[in-house]
């Protein structure tokens, strides 16, 4: 069986670093905001290229408090993309804010052309979401805010190290939100997230807030949560991300392969965009016919993932915004079609091979 993930071969490939860290941490007898995490704030912040990092329990969780921090409150308006994994809009009004959707481009990020159209006297902030590894259109996204005076968040959960004309994703807004599940190119053991700013401000409010909203034990200036990056998990992310350029490059020519040898017309390839490196956190196609092709694949033991199946404004937990089908074409059309194809660091050359030739085969 060929699957969708797997996440045990990122584990033996550097077994030795990562038990030898784990037994390091283990014994220090320090499990909680030590210096694994404030080691691991000042390498992310470094490998993104922003000058502060706070590392948190999750991504939801960095997104909570992202807008939070920037003041986003009970009303507001925060424009995101209509294809994005729920998480980036519960995000939004776990803040009490109310999310605005827009379409996704052809590359599966917010259509920058549709941005000011959205935008009304209520809009506080812009979420965009690097979906699959890949970044939105950051110039004119971030020259709007600008323009208008919007704050700009980042969801970067899938696109840990990925650029656009040269810049890493997580740098072009006023935060950009990471994280750390398992399954992610920098992915932890467990649940994991952070977020990197430019301001210091904003760091040291997260920081706040992440600790029951305590700078000094017992003494609490505001109702913060419990969100801390533990330390075992900040320690095995240190080593991770040691070897993150090799584990994109990985990645990046998987990719390639599938992208030369993929033939298939009922099968549409995923777009790079121009001025923009893919990181490949999921290799996403498309075809009309899906639910035919997953159900071929799985015949020949090669697993697939949907993501995602249903459009944040189509889920149940959002029935109070009023939405309904047919509000969000492309979104719900993408909804439909798109299939996540085997992509994981250790995948072979063999099983690369049968998954290229199962697809190549399959009549659609």
């Amino acid at each position: 069986m060929i699957m969708a993930n797997r996440l045990d071969r990122g584990f033996y490939k550097y077994q030795d670093e990562f038990e030898q860290k784990a037994l390091e941490v283990l014994r220090s007898g320090w499990y909680v905001l030590g210096k694994e995490v404030e080691a691991f704030e000042e390498e992310f912040a470094g490998y993104i290229g922003s000058k502060y990092c706070a590392g948190l329990a999750s991504g939801l969780d960095a997104l909570y408090l992202a807008f939070r921090a920037i003041g986003v409150k009970e009303g507001d308006e925060v424009i995101v993309q209509a294809n994005t994994y729920i998480a980036s809009v519960m995000g939004i009004t776990m803040n009490g804010a109310i999310p605005v959707f827009v379409e996704p481009d052809e590359y599966h990020g917010l259509d920058a052309s549709k941005l000011e159209a959205a935008i009304t006297e209520k809009t506080k902030a812009v979420l965009v979401v690097h979906l699959y590894g890949q970044s939105c259109r950051m110039d004119e996204i971030a020259g709007i805010c600008k323009e208008k005076g919007l704050k700009l968040i980042e969801d970067c959960a899938q696109s840990h190290g990925s650029h656009f004309k040269g810049r890493t994703t997580g740098t072009f807004g006023d935060i950009g939100c990471f994280s750390f599940y398992p399954s992610k190119n920098l992915g932890a053991f467990g649940d994991g997230g952070a977020i990197v700013t430019d301001r210091e401000d904003y760091c040291k409010r997260i920081k706040m807030l992440r600790n029951y909203g305590s700078e000094k034990r017992y003494y609490n200036k505001e109702v913060g949560v419990n969100s801390r990056l533990d330390e075992i998990q900040a320690g095995l992310l240190r080593v991770r991300l040691k070897h993150m350029n090799e584990l994109t490059k990985e990645k990046q020519d998987i990719a390639a392969r599938y992208l030369k040898e993929l033939k298939n017309p009922s099968i549409e390839l995923p777009k790079v965009r121009e001025d923009a490196d893919h990181i490949w956190h999921q290799f996403v196609i498309k075809s009309s016919r899906r639910d035919e092709l997953i159900e071929y694949l799985k015949e020949r033991e090669i697993g697939t993932i949907i993501h995602y199946p249903v459009p944040p404004h189509l889920q149940e937990a959002y029935k109070y915004l009023g939405f309904k089908k047919g509000d969000f074409p492309i979104a719900e059309k993408l909804a439909d079609e798109v299939l996540s194809i085997p992509m994981f660091n250790g995948m072979t050359g063999e099983e690369q091979t049968r998954v290229i030739e199962a697809l190549n085969r399959w009549e659609g």
